[in-house]
């Protein structure tokens, strides 16, 4: 019992110097460390950046209003016509589409190697050859970018 006493006041002389000199120049790393952070934020401020950066996805949007109608009439009416005809159009990657109460929307999307405003010209001249059989004439098909979209 008396041993372990003389053991626990004995001091121990093992030390981190890293430790003991912050600990000794504690207004030194106060001052280091607010420099760090001031260049950190002055640096933060002149990075260049977007909100939204600009994503180049050849999409074609195509909007055909049918008031008055359901969902079922549309896709029946407006939608399935409409895509018939333009999956004749070359270099289609993906077609999605929607069809809700009045309104008919179709999105193409293109292979990244199809030059845009070509595919555009097909999708419209197709949208033109559907909308003969189509009771709604009001078709609009405009290049779709995600950069238009609103966010809540």
């Amino acid at each position: 019992m008396a041993q372990t006493e003389n053991n626990s006041q004995q001091s121990v002389d093992r030390e981190f110097k890293l430790t003991t000199l912050a600990l000794n120049n504690r207004n030194t790393i106060l001052l280091l460390a607010l420099a760090i952070l001031g260049f950190g934020i002055f640096s933060y401020n002149n990075l260049p950046k977007e909100l939204t950066p600009e994503v180049v996805i050849p999409t074609v949007m195509v909007q055909t209003p049918y008031a008055g109608n359901p969902p079922v009439d549309i896709e029946n009416l407006i939608t399935r016509p409409l895509e018939k005809e333009i999956e004749s159009v070359q270099g289609i990657k993906e077609i999605n589409s929607t069809s809700s109460q009045g309104f008919s929307l179709i999105l193409v999307e293109f292979n990244t190697d199809v030059d845009i405003d070509k595919a555009l010209q097909d999708v419209k001249d197709a949208v033109d050859k559907a909308e003969r059989e189509l009771p709604a004439s009001d078709s609009c098909a405009h290049r779709y970018s995600p950069r238009h979209r609103h966010f809540l």
